[in-house]
C-alpha cells in the first residue's frame, strides 16, 4: 500500500470509530508496523488533521473534519452493490427504488476498469422475497423515526383482537417474510415489535416523544441485550 493511500486509510479508520483507536489496531488493519503508524499519525498532524491522542492510549479524529473520499476499492464496490441488491429486493418501495438507483450511480461513477464489479459482481443477494403486504407507509415510519415523533396504531394480534397503541418508533426490521416496527409502546411501557401487515390503522402524530433517536435506539439495544442474556441463561440452566 502506498503511503498516501495509507494516510487516507488511517483517516477512514479513525472516522468510523467512536472510541480511541490504538496504533496496534491500525497497524493490524493496514498490515504495517506500529512504527509506520506513528510516523503517519505525525505526518497527518503536521498537515493539520485534528487527531488527538498518543502512543499507547489511542487516537481520535475530532468532529467536523472532512476530506474528499477515496476512490472505492473493488471490495468496497462489491460490498455496496451486495447491500443495495438486498435492499432492492426487501426494502419498502421507496428504499428499494433508492437502492436500484444507487447501483446505477455507482456504475456511472467508477472508472471503466471497475465497472464489472458493479455490473457483474462475484457476490449476489438471494432472490427477492414476497413479503406480507405492509398496511402502513413504511417510508413515513422511517421519517417519523428520524423526527422523533409518535405514531398511533390500531393493531391486530395473532388472534385478530385489535388494540390501540401509541408508539415511539425506533427502527424498521426484517424477519423472514414480514417487516417489523420496533418501538417503545406507551400502553405496555416497554419495547415491543409490531408487524407491518397487522396494522389496521395508523395516525402519524405531530407530537414528539422527547428523546433523541440515538438515545432511544441505545435504550432498545440495551433492552435487547438484556433479553438475549436472560434467554441464554435459561438455556444454559436447562442443559
Amino acid at each position: 500500500m502506498r503511503r498516501a493511500e495509507r494516510l487516507f486509510q488511517i483517516i477512514q479508520i479513525l472516522r468510523r470509530s467512536r472510541a480511541p483507536v490504538t496504533a496496534d489496531a491500525i497497524a493490524a488493519e493496514l498490515e504495517t508496523s506500529k512504527r509506520s503508524v506513528y510516523r503517519d499519525i505525525a505526518a497527518l498532524v503536521g498537515q493539520r488533521a485534528p487527531i488527538r491522542g498518543e502512543a499507547g492510549v489511542g487516537y481520535v479524529l475530532e468532529a467536523g473534519f472532512d476530506m474528499p473520499p477515496l476512490m472505492l476499492t473493488p471490495d468496497e464496490i462489491e460490498a455496496a452493490v451486495l447491500g443495495a441488491q438486498w435492499v432492492a429486493g426487501r426494502g419498502d418501495p421507496v428504499l428499494a427504488k433508492a437502492a436500484s438507483d444507487l447501483i446505477s450511480k455507482i456504475a456511472a461513477a467508477v472508472p471503466d476498469r471497475l465497472r464489472p464489479y458493479v455490473l457483474e459482481p462475484a457476490a449476489a443477494a438471494s432472490p427477492a422475497w414476497k413479503p406480507q403486504a405492509d398496511r402502513i407507509d413504511v417510508a413515513q415510519v422511517r421519517a417519523w423515526i428520524h423526527a422523533g415523533r409518535k405514531i398511533r396504531l390500531d393493531y391486530s394480534d395473532e388472534a385478530g383482537a385489535i388494540s390501540e397503541r401509541v408508539i415511539w418508533p425506533v427502527t424498521v426490521g426484517y424477519r423472514e417474510t414480514v417487516r417489523m416496527i420496533i418501538a417503545w409502546c406507551e400502553l405496555r411501557e416497554a419495547f415491543r415489535t409490531f408487524r407491518t401487515d397487522r396494522v389496521v390503522g395508523a395516525d402519524f402524530l405531530d407530537e414528539r416523544h422527547g428523546k433523541r433517536p440515538a438515545v432511544l435506539r441505545a435504550e432498545w439495544i440495551k433492552f435487547r441485550a438484556a433479553e438475549i442474556a436472560a434467554w441464554t441463561s435459561r438455556e444454559n440452566a436447562a442443559c
